[in-house]
């Protein structure tokens, strides 16, 4: 079978393609893929990487500010977009795909486009509660659309028909992480309650900010902390918390230890008690299927506020308990860590619900709905 996958941008299209591409691999490890994706993406680098043939397209995205320069602007893209059909459909026909996925982004638009209008049966994947722009565009034209929350089956429309409930593909791929030692890599003690703070790969200014006004206070808790700067703010952090509360970095006494980055994530997720994170489709499928409970704090600059949306359809659940970022602040923030970290049973409960949320078979569920796709 032939598969070209397209979407990128950011890795909440990047990892869950290639989460998909990977089961795909798996079951048929004859399956041939093609990503396409910006040059510019981060899907440029990751995917290559990670041993899939890429090939790039350009294409740009439409400002959302209707001014003179926007307007400018979006009729270039328009031109843009019409000049990308034409490679995409060249595209098509070179590789002769089964199938063609799209995970979002600008860049899936003219391929899932262009596969249509030559009959090749395509299917798009919408990670988040609030449906974006290009989803919305390919939803008549496409042959199947799976999403990760049922807040966004509404938002297809009349082409809610074709929508199928299927999860987010990270979730199956981190579905069989258990508790590990692993919190022993960070000079903390595995068998002890920890949570984990961290405000996505980049960091978040306004987390990094809260904990540091908390450290006085989590370093003396019965739990334990590991928190996650982002690779841009380790080294102003780690000197500011030195400088205010003596904290050494390497120490073995501290109950708070502060990384820049970790790359194993989920097996992290596993071994703690609570996360407190942005609600980022990505982050939420690995937490849901794990089971583990949160507590979430949208980004306020993201498209259409989707992360807030995320993050209250798992509150809704039970699953998580949301924060405002612009009520955030050392108190509330250690507050509300407390109020879960001295509960157990109400973790258990939140962990249980949060289970419930997590498709641990997300990958499988596009695998059939794909294989159903060809026997039309």
């Amino acid at each position: 079978m032939k598969i070209l996958v397209t979407g990128g941008g950011t890795g909440g299209h990047i990892y869950p393609a290639l989460a998909l591409m990977n089961r795909m691999k798996e079951v048929d490890p004859e399956t041939e893929f093609l990503y396409v994706g910006t040059d510019r993406g981060l899907e440029s680098t990751i995917v290559p990487d990670q041993g899939y043939n890429f090939e790039p397209l350009r294409v740009e995205g439409f400002k959302r500010k209707l001014n003179f320069q926007g307007l400018k602007y979006n009729i270039k893209t328009i031109q843009l977009f019409v000049t990308s059909i034409n490679k995409a459909k060249k595209i098509v026909r070179k590789f002769e795909p089964d199938v063609v996925i799209g995970t979002g982004g600008y860049v899936s638009a003219p391929m899932c486009y262009a596969a249509s209008k030559l009959n090749v049966p395509t299917l798009i994947h919408e990670q988040n509660s609030v449906v974006g722009l290009t989803n919305k565009f390919l939803a008549r034209h496409v042959s199947a659309i799976a999403i990760c929350f049922d807040e966004a089956r509404d938002q297809f429309g009349k082409h809610k028909e074709k929508v199928i409930y299927t999860g987010n593909p990270r979730a199956q791929e981190v579905a069989n992480f258990v508790q590990t030692d692993v919190l022993s890599d960070y000079q903390l003690d595995p068998d002890k309650h920890t949570v984990l703070i961290f405000g996505g790969s980049q960091g978040a200014s306004k987390i990094n900010e809260t904990v540091k006004n908390s450290w006085p206070q989590l370093i003396n808790k019965s739990y334990q902390t590991l928190f996650i700067t982002g690779k841009n703010h380790y080294e102003h952090i780690n000197k500011e918390l030195e400088e205010s509360t003596r904290y050494v970095s390497d120490s073995s006494s501290s109950g708070v230890k502060i990384v820049p980055y970790i790359n194993n994530l989920p097996e992290v997720f596993a071994s703690v008690s609570l996360v407190v994170s942005r609600s980022g489709a990505t982050t939420l499928s690995e937490l849901t299927s794990l089971g583990i409970p949160s507590i979430l704090i949208p980004s306020p600059n993201v498209t259409e506020d989707h992360q807030t949306k995320n993050a209250q359809s798992l509150e809704k659940k039970g699953a998580a308990v949301v924060l405002k970022e612009e009520d955030m602040n050392a108190e509330q923030l250690v507050g509300k860590i407390d109020l879960l970290m001295n509960d157990k049973e109400k973790r258990e409960k939140m962990s249980h619900a949060s289970k419930q949320l997590g498709r641990q078979d997300a990958s499988d569920l596009i695998i059939n709905t794909i294989v159903n796709l060809l026997k039309r």
